[in-house]
């Protein structure tokens, strides 16, 4: 199955079903089921931000199963959408107003128990095997 690692607190936002956009500077015509994977680095001021929410943030382990179902162009206008869709999510996720990039529509999103595993770069193949329920 393909996953995707992604820094903390991003991973478990998208798990708790608080951030349904990932970002890259890269498109992708991939459509389907894609695992989200907490990589094992984090980035500190997006954790001082969302602190208020309580929420656990593991490391190194995949946290969701998700359904990849669009990948779209981040101009002006989409970041404009995004911020009155929820702006405590969407603020400041983008790096910059320079910031040119595609946004990955995630939607039935599913935890599961971690899974311990590295991550890797880019969209990148799991194997599944009977422990990992």
């Amino acid at each position: 199955m393909k996953a995707i690692t992604i820094k903390q607190p991003f991973a478990t936002l998208i798990a708790e079903g608080l951030k349904e956009y990932e970002f890259r500077t890269w498109k992708t015509n991939y459509r389907g089921d894609i695992l989200i994977h907490a990589g094992k680095t984090i980035d500190k001021e997006a954790m001082k931000r969302f602190e208020h929410l309580n929420l656990d943030y593991p490391l190194g382990c995949i946290i969701a199963k998700v359904s990849l179902t669009d990948c779209v162009e981040i101009h002006e206008t989409m970041k404009d959408v995004l911020r009155k869709k929820n702006y405590v999510i969407y603020e400041g996720t983008t790096e910059s107003d320079n910031w040119h990039g595609y946004g990955f529509k995630l939607e039935n999103i599913c935890k599961v128990s971690p899974i311990s595993t590295n991550g890797k770069l880019s969209l990148w193949d799991y194997e599944m095997n009977l422990n990992d329920k």
